[in-house]
């Protein structure tokens, strides 16, 4: 992955926290040091994959997405506590793309739902080089669809 001129944007803090803030706040101590650690991990994933500009931090579903509306280079990636499971976490893709297929046969070691998350243990380090290079995938998913 190249090093780009990504900027990142998120909604200000004024006042009251943000709702993407809030919503960390409210989860339980362990998942979110855990989902705050993907946080890190997509926008730092952003910064260094060449085509994604500025990615923006919204709610989807209410769930904390990640969103490339500059360059429209990418698919939303969110992630999320799994419900009613209170040891995990995930990374949501779109389920319409080949994006998990294709996370499966690169990554096989890692756990999946279905064809729409990364599965994750909130008591186990991050999977980081594997992680880095899915996000880069989904980021990067309709510029990927376009070339040739």
């Amino acid at each position: 992955m190249k090093q780009s001129s990504t900027s990142v944007t998120r909604k200000p803090r004024q006042g009251n926290p943000a709702p993407v803030d809030a919503l960390f706040d409210a989860y339980p101590a362990r998942v979110k040091a855990k989902l705050l650690a993907l946080r890190r991990l997509i926008f730092d994933t952003a910064k260094v994959t060449k085509g994604v500009g500025t990615l923006e931090e919204t709610l989807k579903w209410g769930q904390p997405s990640y969103l490339t509306p500059e360059t429209g280079s990418g698919t939303t990636v969110r992630i999320d506590q799994v419900k009613p499971a209170a040891d995990q976490v995930a990374v949501y893709f779109h389920c319409q793309t080949n994006l998990v297929e294709t996370f499966r046969e690169l990554y096989p070691e890692l756990s999946y739902s279905g064809n729409r998350a990364i599965l994750l243990d909130v008591g186990d380090k991050l999977p980081e080089a594997a992680l880095r290079h899915c996000v880069a995938l989904a980021l990067t998913y309709h510029l990927n669809k376009r070339k040739p």
